[in-house]
């Protein structure tokens, strides 16, 4: 029997023993991930089967595993990603839950086997209905919301027993701006990356993190934005967002949720709009030195837009996804607007000169 056989059976059997075995399955497109996810429909109910296999990538680091232990596990342990772990995925919930947010509840779950089932929120992602002409405006100020109240409080030491909340640090944002010397740089220059190249990328951006005030730590989703975020209209408040894929959540700054939402890879968000939202939030946050903020919120973008870059790449060379390569062009564009800041100047400079804007675009070629 195939792998995908005895992954099937293990699920029915999963759904028969919480009481969901009668269920109607519909399988919903997937993305990026390793994870699957089934809308079961039974008796008038409807509900998700998440289906994380547990050899389809790397796990989570050991909470208490060393810089070097955890590069020596692999990316996911050195990022600080969850994996193939569906326990981060589940106390994460409950933590958003209990903070008044509206990540699916958890109904039945095996985490040892990576099946959860879980609330449905919906099918009304943002992305989806701001293309249908929904209020955008409303949406974004209701995400903006939500933000301020999970940044009311500060970043848990841990989210249940024996799962600390990690700290996105160092070691954590350099492997993710590695992405893109490793990925992206080879396929836009069509040579291998010198490692004088990679070693003074990697130094310059370590010197960056070091002298930006990043400001307090809070609980960071990691990827907040438009086709995470859904709509639920017939609710009231917090409530109407719906808040999924927050499984990889660290403890980081205020300002990289609201920089993943306003500087969005898979659509565009309009400056006026963008430089409105970051005004709510900071009104509303109570935020006190806004210059630091801006700088902060500078560098995580251009960070996680060089992360991005990288992955996009990495997705079309290894995972043999070119769609990815589309988004490029408003990547870039987010970042080059990031680097413009004066705090990352050397960033700039050091970008200007390895990958020339003409190098930068390359959705139209396949990365060599």
């Amino acid at each position: 029997m195939s792998a995908s056989a005895l992954r099937d059976d293990a699920a029915r059997a999963f759904l028969a023993e919480s009481g969901w075995g009668a269920a109607q399955l519909e399988k919903l497109p997937g993305d990026a991930s390793t994870r699957h996810y089934t809308r079961l429909r039974m008796n008038g109910r409807t509900a998700m089967l998440m289906d994380q296999p547990q050899h389809a990538e790397g796990g989570s680091a050991p909470p208490t595993a060393t810089p070097e232990e955890r590069r020596a596990l692999g990316y996911n342990a050195t990022a600080r990603l969850a994996g193939v772990d569906c326990r981060r995925f589940i106390a994460a919930s409950e933590y958003l839950r209990k903070s008044g947010l509206a990540a699916p509840e958890i109904l039945a779950a095996d985490a040892k086997t990576g099946f959860l089932i879980i609330e449905d929120l919906g099918d009304d992602l943002y992305t989806d209905i701001i293309a249908k002409g929904a209020d955008e405006l409303g949406l974004y100020e209701a995400a903006i919301d939500a933000l301020v109240r999970l940044h009311a409080a500060p970043a848990p030491a841990s989210l249940a027993p024996a799962l600390p909340l990690f700290a996105y640090d160092d070691t954590a944002l350099l492997a993710e701006t590695d992405l893109l010397t490793e990925w992206f740089m080879p396929a836009a220059l069509g040579r291998a990356v010198r490692a004088d190249e990679a070693a003074e990328h990697r130094a310059l951006w370590r010197a960056a993190l070091r002298e930006v005030n990043t400001g307090a730590s809070v609980f960071v989703h990691r990827d907040f934005h438009a086709q995470n975020l859904l709509w639920r209209g017939r609710h009231q408040g917090l409530a109407r967002v719906g808040v999924i894929d927050f499984q990889d959540a660290v403890a980081g700054s205020t300002a990289y949720d609201l920089i993943s939402l306003l500087e969005d890879a898979r659509r565009d968000v309009a400056p006026q709009l963008a430089h409105a939202m970051t005004a709510r939030y900071l009104a509303s946050s109570g935020t006190g030195n806004k210059a630091d903020f801006h700088a902060s919120a500078a560098l995580f973008a251009a960070q996680r837009n060089a992360k991005i870059i990288g992955i996009f790449a990495r997705l079309a060379k290894r995972d043999a996804k070119p769609r990815y390569l589309a988004f490029l062009p408003r990547v870039w564009r987010y970042m080059e607007g990031d680097l413009a800041h004066p705090a990352l100047e050397p960033l700039k400079a050091w970008y200007d000169r390895a990958i020339p804007k003409r190098l930068r675009t390359i959705a139209e070629r396949t990365p060599a």
